[in-house]
């Protein structure tokens, strides 16, 4: 009767795959979503199922990975019950527990709290709480003194985060992800045992807590049989994307496998920065005696089967997959276009005159989107766009020209422009040692005198600045003394590169930022033009929380592949398709990173409905050492697009454009615009 219900709505007609993952029975399932398939749809219409064979929908666990996404399959559960149980009834009939790991965790926590050694009414602190508590603690154990660099709060946050969700040693972790810090595992052992004091003393558990806590609790063998009684199935969404704690949360819960159902895609397992592991989803299946069943997604609805057949030849290369090959009904289109460019100026060029093609032939801006391993390398397509009046809209992390790093470089530049500039040297001073804003503001003052800093170098330095200070007065008198264009701003971003280890745990992200900005830089003939044109129309940060620009309705996408994630546009550009950007040369250490690069670009690709292009620059502009100087480099087209792929696109090379020719405007009548100004005001 279940299957009759459902089969009944043409609108949600399933095909025979989607049919074997709603049918199955209570044995451990694992569904292979591939993109496209109609996952989220799958796994509602398997809930609605359960919920009309009998089952107990207050004793159904709901695991997904965002509010929005239970939120989503609780309403389309509710849709497809609608038209068989009366309103009220469907209302109900949605799994009690439902939610991500963390909320599912935070709940059942508050219900055993009193045989689990914890106060109820616990507080959950985020991570900037979190960073600060750890502050607390580093202070308190003397870290905050040390004459040598130790980790930031931040980083300090980073590193524990790291060992708790991916069980593994601390050694382990610093050796492969911090190998700068390992020389203080026994100081961050001992710091990070302090931290869980205080939490416990505070009574607060932070976000890895609940996790931590979670597993301690189903790892009990009593607690453990108490819990697992209260549910009959366990359903858990992007399976990919879960780490070593999760895994063993889930297993706990359903150790024999009885009513667990997961989905997920191992194609796009994509977040190992956050600890996530493919293995949880390629092992999953000899988890159990016997294995769990496997069921195949495969036919998409999104994408054009050109644009398939690529993206499966991609991904096919990898050594270790679950075997999947995406299929589609739509026929028509074209192969994806692999766009060969002379350098990032002329790929921003490229993607800004097809976006405006496209809108010219029917297409909205909103429906295009060009996506890109870093968010850094956007930098230039966001100056391209800027200059063409093409509203855009950033996803992951802040726009390029807004990140804190990108403006204390900028500032640098603007103070030695401008000693009297108050804003930019009173950022600029608390990049230093000890100089907090008293001592800032003394130094803007020094910097003021109109005598090309020379004062600032007499200034008296607090005694931890004393010895950056002299560099950095040294540096602003450089600076100022307009040295050639633009290699004053390589020596601004050499000084700024060199901190950047001492604030951020992902310094060397930061530092590719930094060498975007001089790739840009390199476009403009002067620094006057450089910071006028980088000051005019300032992008705001962006988040997958923020809304659309305001004064525009049609907005072009840009997004790191990673926040694509689960996105699909009518049409996709994908950037830097080279190597060092897919793979990035940061993720190149073992094979295991180098298959998830594998795994982004397929990512990237299967956000496409109708046109894909894929871009390589044959050369990048990087900043070099005193002894090769400032120079081009070659690029190679992606390793995940080899030779015997090429066949699956249709290449294409975009010709550079040549220079526009400036304006003589050094003679003419001269215009005291700034007395007249002045007037205003009188």
């Amino acid at each position: 009767m279940a299957l009759a219900a459902i089969r009944s709505q043409p609108a949600d007609e399933l095909n025979d795959a989607q049919r074997l993952a709603v049918e199955h029975g209570e044995e451990p399932l694992l569904v292979i979503a591939g993109a496209g398939v109609g996952k989220t749809a799958t796994l509602a219409h398997r809930l609605a199922h359960l919920v009309l064979s009998g089952v107990d929908p207050k004793r159904v666990m709901l695991a997904t990975f965002s509010r929005r996404a239970a939120a989503e399959l609780n309403r389309r559960v509710q849709r497809i019950l609608a038209r068989r149980l009366a309103p009220e009834a469907a209302a109900a009939a949605t799994p009690l527990y439902s939610g991500t790991f963390h909320s599912i965790g935070a709940r059942l926590l508050r219900e055993y709290a009193a045989r689990l050694g914890l106060d109820p009414a616990f507080t959950i602190h985020d991570r900037e709480d979190s960073a600060d508590l750890m502050a607390l603690c580093r202070h308190e154990a003397g870290l905050s003194q040390k004459e040598e660099r130790f980790p930031t709060k931040g980083t300090c946050v980073s590193i524990y985060s790291r060992v708790v969700n991916s069980r593994s040693e601390l050694a382990e972790t610093l050796g492969r992800h911090y190998p700068w810090a390992a020389a203080h595992e026994q100081a961050l052992r001992a710091l990070f045992a302090s931290f869980v004091e205080a939490k416990q003393r505070h009574h607060v558990l932070d976000y890895d807590d609940l996790l931590l806590y979670f597993a301690q609790m189903v790892g009990e063998p009593a607690l453990a049989a108490e819990i697992v009684a209260r549910f009959d199935h366990l359903l858990v969404d992007e399976y990919q994307d879960t780490n070593r704690l999760q895994a063993e949360i889930v297993l706990a819960l359903r150790p024999a496998g009885r009513g667990l159902t997961v989905v997920g895609d191992d194609a796009q397992s994509i977040y190992s920065f956050r600890a996530a592991t493919v293995r949880n989803i390629l092992e999953f299946p000899k988890s159990f005696s016997p294995p769990a069943r496997v069921v195949t997604l495969e036919r998409n609805y999104r994408s054009t089967q050109a644009i398939l057949a690529a993206a499966n030849a991609v991904i096919a290369l990898a050594p270790e997959r679950f075997p999947k090959n995406l299929w589609s009904e739509r026929e028509s289109g074209a192969p994806p276009e692999l766009a060969t460019v002379a350098d990032e100026a002329d790929q921003a060029r490229f993607v800004a005159t097809r976006i405006l093609e496209n809108r010219e032939a029917g297409a909205s801006l909103k429906s295009q989107a060009a996506l890109f391993r870093a968010a850094h390398h956007s930098a230039a397509l966001e100056l391209e766009l800027t200059r063409r009046n093409i509203p855009f809209l950033k996803f992951g992390g802040l726009k390029f020209l807004d990140a804190a790093h990108v403006k204390d470089t900028l500032a640098l530049l603007r103070f030695a422009a401008n000693p009297r500039d108050r804003i930019a040297g009173f950022r600029v001073a608390q990049l230093l040692p000890g100089v907090g804003p008293a001592s800032a503001e003394k130094i803007v003052a020094a910097a003021a005198v109109d005598d090309g800093f020379a004062t600032l170098a007499q200034w008296p330095a607090p005694a931890r600045a004393r010895e950056a200070f002299g560099e950095f007065a040294a540096l602003m008198r450089r600076l100022a003394a307009a040295a050639p264009w633009p290699s004053d701003l390589g020596e601004a971003i050499a000084w700024r590169q060199a901190t950047l280890a001492e604030t951020y745990d992902d310094f060397a992200m930061r530092a590719a930022d930094l060498d975007a900005l001089e790739r840009i830089a390199v476009t403009f003939p002067s620094r006057e033009r450089f910071l006028a044109e980088l000051t005019l129309d300032p992008p705001d940060a962006t988040s997958d929380e923020s809304g659309p620009p305001l004064r525009d309705e049609d907005y072009f996408i840009l997004s790191t592949i990673h926040s694509a994630k689960g996105q699909e546009w009518k049409s996709v550009f994908v950037l830097n398709c080279v190597d060092g950007c897919i793979p990035s040369d940061l993720a190149t250490g073992s094979s295991e990173e180098i298959e998830e690069e594998r795994r982004l670009l397929y990512v990237a690709m299967t956000r496409a409905r109708d046109t894909l292009t894929l871009i390589a620059p044959q050369r990048f502009y990087v900043h070099g050492q005193a002894k090769n100087g400032d120079r081009y480099v070659s690029a190679v087209r992606t390793r995940f697009i080899p030779a015997s792929l090429m066949k699956q696109f249709d290449p294409i090379v975009w010709p550079p454009r040549g220079a526009e020719p400036a304006a003589n405007v050094a003679s003419g009548p001269k215009v005291d615009i700034a007395a007249r100004m002045r007037a205003m005001w009188k």
